[in-house]
């Protein structure tokens, strides 16, 4: 049964196999010392990765979340050990408790299974969303003030005013191909075309008449 989202004390998983999983971000580093802890407190089965937490295709994880059944309990030795940050930790828990899954670390003795447990993580999901708030926030308040500055926001353009009204110019000689205008400004020759858009519907000869009309 899935456990009620409205009572944060109350207890899930438990009573099913301990499931653990261990994992180190270099090839130096060595598991033996994670397993023993897992092998400890009485895991039957132990899942293990050698990969950086950032890689997201943690096989070994992914199994272990597979083969874990209601009432189960997913061990690790520490928190750092399964999530990539608290976002990441939290959305793995909350998926365990929705399939009625505990979890359980070994080093900061958290525990799904027990009131307390339970309650330390609504305290997490409680910060990575403060968390989240404080930056969109600060995201805002940082484009409002540099619009009030007047600065530019978003990417630079490609090609700066002075740019084009050189390619204009060099446009107008018939013997300046495209492509050794955009080499010369440093430039593709799509960013030209961008910037200058009177040359897709066939403006050189304008650019040409223009310039020779200007002499």
């Amino acid at each position: 049964m899935e456990p009620d989202p409205s009572d944060l004390l109350a207890p899930v998983g438990g009573g099913g196999a301990l499931i653990g999983y261990a994992r180190v971000s270099t090839k130096g580093q060595n598991l033996d010392r994670q397993i023993a802890a897992l092998q400890s407190c009485g895991c039957q089965r132990i899942f293990s990765d050698k990969k950086s937490g950032k890689n997201a295709e943690r096989e070994e994880l992914q199994k272990a979340l597979d083969y874990l059944r209601p009432n189960d309990t997913l061990v690790v030795p520490s928190l750092d050990r399964l999530g990539r940050s608290i976002q990441d930790l939290i959305n793995i828990v909350g998926s365990l408790r929705k399939e009625g899954i505990g979890f359980r670390s070994l080093h900061e003795a958290l525990d799904t299974t027990t009131p307390g447990g339970r309650l330390v993580f609504h305290v997490f999901a409680a910060l990575a969303e403060f968390i989240r708030e404080l930056i969109v926030q600060g995201t805002h308040e940082g484009i409002a003030a540099a619009r009030a500055r007047g600065q530019r926001l978003g990417r630079p353009p490609a090609m700066t005013e002075e740019q084009i009204r050189h390619a204009r110019a060099l446009l107008a000689d018939p013997e300046a191909s495209i492509s050794a205008i955009a080499k010369l400004l440093g430039v593709s020759r799509t960013t030209v075309y961008k910037y200058v858009p009177e040359l897709r519907a066939g403006g050189r000869t304008e650019l040409t008449a223009n310039s020779e009309a200007t002499r």
